[in-house]
């Protein structure tokens, strides 16, 4: 964590559950699917604070959150859920839960091939 309440995107998106891996949350920072505050990210080390607005769009569905707090850790849902408030309006959210890795054509719990 950087001093001040202040974190790179990837680990913020990464600690509030947002997506499944670190290394997901890398590719959607600089595919320009994320804004902080309506300024395009471009790269993963991009500083978020708290009060900052982000949103996230894949797949023609579109997330809005405001950061309360940077993450200490990957935690329990419960925890994640306190890093941020869900401005979303109740049609785009979706309800099969909050993570968009499914939707980032990636699947990580595919099992390598044990030959």
């Amino acid at each position: 964590m950087v001093a001040g309440g202040e974190q790179r995107i990837d680990k913020w998106l990464f600690f509030a559950r947002v997506v499944k891996s670190r290394s997901l949350a890398q590719k959607l920072a600089v595919s320009g699917a994320v804004r902080v505050n309506r300024e395009k990210v471009g790269h993963a080390a991009r500083i978020v604070r708290p009060g900052d607005v982000l949103t996230i769009s894949v797949h023609e569905r579109v997330r809005v959150l405001r950061v309360l707090d940077p993450g200490l850790r990957r935690g329990p849902a419960s925890e994640a859920a306190r890093l941020f408030e869900d401005l979303t309006p109740p049609a785009q959210r979706r309800p099969d839960g909050e993570d968009f890795s499914d939707l980032l054509g990636e699947d990580e719990s595919a099992e390598p091939d044990q030959r």
